[in-house]
């Protein structure tokens, strides 16, 4: 029998190949954000539309969702060496045609296949992370992987709103090349190749449904509160569309012979469970900082960049969490370190409910670090929970379903959050407008007196005051959704068996397939 991938390697190639595969994992994880803040420059440069230039996120998203899913089968097939290299240089490549696009066709165009390549970036490195390092480092390894897909996102609109101001939104993608060329070269000098089986089937039928059912999901989602949701023809179709795709996939996993997805995967319990967990954490992960950023900069007036940094102190607060993790992996039940977690994110979301336009930096910069100490906290053990007894031939496999399951739910949590601000900004602010006449006493105060008064000028001062009053209601409705969501985590953790029992109830099936 072959020897395991940990043991044939010395420590120093371990620790090269960890570099390299973190370089990949950041890079990845920044371009889910970093191009946002360059829309508006992006939008005057290539003179498009409103609506046009969005396509510039959504061609990312949708090619990324529908090539997440084959890449196990991939792997196999070629190899996971070879197809990491090709995925990185091809991804490098797209960056840079990105950022010498002249039109809005080319970008969409170059969007898509920096999707296609960069799909598979983030699983690759996971399932690499588990192989090389010994069970019983698995916990620091998950860490230092950790801290690159949750502080990507974290960075990306600071360091794209720094390169857009001080240089120019091309230069958001051409930050891609340096560590694309450096992450390329490491991998080949450093990366051995997987076992390859050419007889492993393909299923046509599973992967056109899967990619259907995710590509019209992600399309409604993203276009449906610019379109008014179900209103529109249009996110009506994508809809039904995504219901027939999920329908006829699941349908191949469960009675085909050879489908897409192999159903042993789901038959490990822990990775069952800490998929639907990952679900509810992908929704506050992103979810958060997409009603934060508007929230800073919009009602409390912060610029760019001051916003930026104050929104990274919860990149503080994971690398610091994700550090005492990688320490106390192997020493403190794994359990226990997400239940700890849990309880700090869910207490920071729930003095974010009680925020008002008076609250000051200070306070936003204690609960953001205190939110991004417990997500590192939960991201970090539920990451090696989940495969700790899942068999290795399906990592690359399970880690691209993991990958697909968080992009999934922060994708589904973006999209309500904000369609819920929308509505509940409309809601608050006809509530509000019904109570404010000549004859409220709160506009016979002293301090506000002159809004009663006659006036063009009046009138729309007293407008802005009560659309910002609303919208800050709205927000607090919304942070109250986060808590919720991750209130209903709790009783999930209840159903994660302990580490040392689940290896035992796959032991049977995965005796075989624990070699690399």
């Amino acid at each position: 029998m072959n020897r395991p991938l940990y043991e044939t390697i010395t420590p120093g190639v371990r620790w090269a190949l960890t570099v390299c595969i973190m370089m990949a994992t950041v890079m990845q994880a920044l371009d889910t954000t970093i191009a946002n803040v360059a829309l508006p420059y992006m939008q005057g440069s290539l003179s498009t539309t409103q609506d046009q230039i969005n396509w510039v996120l959504t061609s990312y998203i949708v090619s990324a969702a529908i090539m997440t899913s084959p890449l196990g089968w991939m792997a196999t097939r070629v190899g996971r060496k070879k197809l990491f290299i090709v995925c990185t240089a091809g991804f490098t490549v797209a960056s840079m045609l990105c950022g010498v696009a002249l039109s809005i066709e080319q970008m969409v165009a170059y969007r898509v296949l920096q999707g296609v390549f960069g799909a598979a970036l983030v699983p690759l490195s996971q399932a690499v992370m588990l192989d090389i390092f010994p069970p019983n480092r698995r916990g620091s390894a998950m860490a230092i992987w950790g801290m690159g897909v949750m502080l990507g996102p974290i960075m990306g609109p600071t360091l794209g709103g720094w390169l857009t101001d001080s240089y120019s939104w091309r230069w958001v993608f051409f930050v891609n090349l340096p560590f694309g060329i450096l992450t390329t070269a490491g991998l080949w000098a450093f990366m051995s190749e997987t076992p390859t089986r050419r007889d492993i089937p393909f299923s046509w039928f599973g992967f056109l449904s899967l990619s259907l059912g995710i590509g019209s999901l992600q399309m409604m989602l993203d276009r449906g509160e610019q379109l008014g949701w179900f209103d529109s023809p249009e996110v009506v179709a994508e809809g039904v569309l995504s219901v027939v795709g999920f329908y006829f996939f699941l349908a191949d996993v469960f009675t085909s012979k050879r489908p897409f997805i192999s159903v042993r995967i789901f038959r490990d319990w822990n990775f069952s469970i800490a998929l639907i967990f990952m679900f509810l954490i992908g929704i506050i992960l992103l979810a958060t900082m997409a009603l934060v950023t508007p929230f800073i900069q919009n009602l409390l007036g912060y610029p760019v960049l001051s916003s930026g940094y104050l929104l990274g102190t919860r990149g503080i607060g994971t690398f610091v969490a994700m550090f005492l993790v990688g320490r106390l992996s192997g020493k403190v039940d794994s359990r226990l370190l997400i239940f700890i977690g849990l309880v700090l994110a869910t207490a920071s979301l729930w003095q974010m409910v009680g925020w008002s336009l008076d609250v000051s930096a200070r306070t936003i910069a204690v609960n953001s670090v205190m939110q991004g100490f417990g997500l590192g906290f939960v991201f970090v053990p539920l990451n090696t929970l989940a495969f700790a007894s899942l068999p290795a031939e399906l990592r690359t496999e399970g880690a691209a379903l993991w990958t697909l399951i968080r992009n999934i739910g922060s994708s589904v949590g973006i999209s309500v959050v904000i369609a819920q601000l929308t509505t509940m900004i409309t809601i608050y602010h006809s509530q509000i407008v019904e109570r404010v006449t000549p004859f409220s006493d709160a506009l016979h105060m002293p301090n506000a007196a002159s809004l009663a008064g006659p006036g063009l000028a009046n009138l729309e001062m007293l407008e802005a005051m009560v659309t910002q009053q609303a919208a800050a209601m709205a927000y607090s409705n919304d942070f109250l959704l986060m808590t919720l969501v991750s209130l209903s985590a709790f009783p999930l953790l209840a159903l994660i068996r302990s580490p040392k029992v689940a290896p035992v109830a796959a032991k049977g099936e995965a005796a075989h397939a624990v070699m690399d």
